[in-house]
């Protein structure tokens, strides 16, 4: 399985950006994904995740109200929707992919796929 994200970039507080997850290889059904961001000096940490077949979502405090976490099944493509970015967010996100759980795992520990990651940077 190879997961692919896109859709970083620099944006001032109060911006909007879009990641995208492209996932390839191996068909497979019930799985969770889930957007993982990771900032200089600081541990890997939780943003959302999704349950593939139904939908359901879930978020970290920090985000919720201003980040949506969706996907598009026939593109295979899971997306996180960002608004009123804060300079906090800034952090290289990655996208990851598990078929283990009923519900998706908060721990960056249980995800066995890993995208390549992409940064976000918002400017105060």
């Amino acid at each position: 399985v190879q997961l692919v994200e896109s859709g970083g970039g620099s944006v001032q507080a109060g911006g909007s950006l879009k990641l995208s997850c492209v996932l390839s290889g191996s068909t497979f059904g019930s799985y969770n994904i889930a957007w993982f961001r990771q900032a200089p000096g600081e541990e890997r940490s939780f943003v959302a995740a999704l349950r593939w077949n139904d939908g359901n979502a879930y978020y970290a405090d920090s985000v919720k109200g201003r980040f949506t976490i969706t996907r598009d099944k026939d593109k295979r493509t899971a997306y996180l929707q960002m608004r009123d970015l804060k300079p906090e967010d800034t952090a290289r996100y990655s996208c990851a992919a598990e078929l283990f759980h009923d519900n998706p795992p908060l721990d960056g520990r249980d995800y066995w796929w890993w995208g390549q990651g992409t940064q976000v940077t918002v400017s105060s």
